[in-house]
């Protein structure tokens, strides 16, 4: 079971540097006025919360502690990404917009870090 954890964490993690890589890639374009939300960024937010479901779900079946204050405040920060990016995908998108998706996703990294 602990391989199939350890797995399943490192497409966790992969989504997560999609997600963020996507966001990054778009600061140059976004100065210009030209920032668009790519399609990586919405396969990153659903990696995600698909892997982050399925490692809820292996660690209690492994018996392990789940924490599930931490793990429900993570899921409504992916859900306020995931609706960010799946309206604005394929479009310009402002400072702000790009600015809440990106401040949102390094917030879902220090909770989970750092909580």
């Amino acid at each position: 079971m602990g391989v199939t954890i350890d797995l399943v964490l490192a497409l966790h993690i992969i989504g997560i540097a999609a997600l963020l890589g996507g966001v990054l890639a778009q600061l140059k374009a976004l100065r210009a006025g030209d920032a668009t939300v790519t399609p990586g960024m919405l396969h990153g937010a659903l990696t995600m919360l698909v892997t982050g479901v399925a490692l809820v779900g292996l660690n209690q079946a492994d018996d392990q502690e789940v924490n599930n204050t931490k793990i429900g405040i993570k899921m409504a920060v992916l859900i306020a990404i995931l609706v960010l990016v799946y309206i604005n995908r394929g479009q310009k998108v402002s400072t702000a917009i790009m600015g809440a998706i990106g401040l949102l996703t390094v917030t879902n990294i220090v909770i989970a870090t750092v909580w």
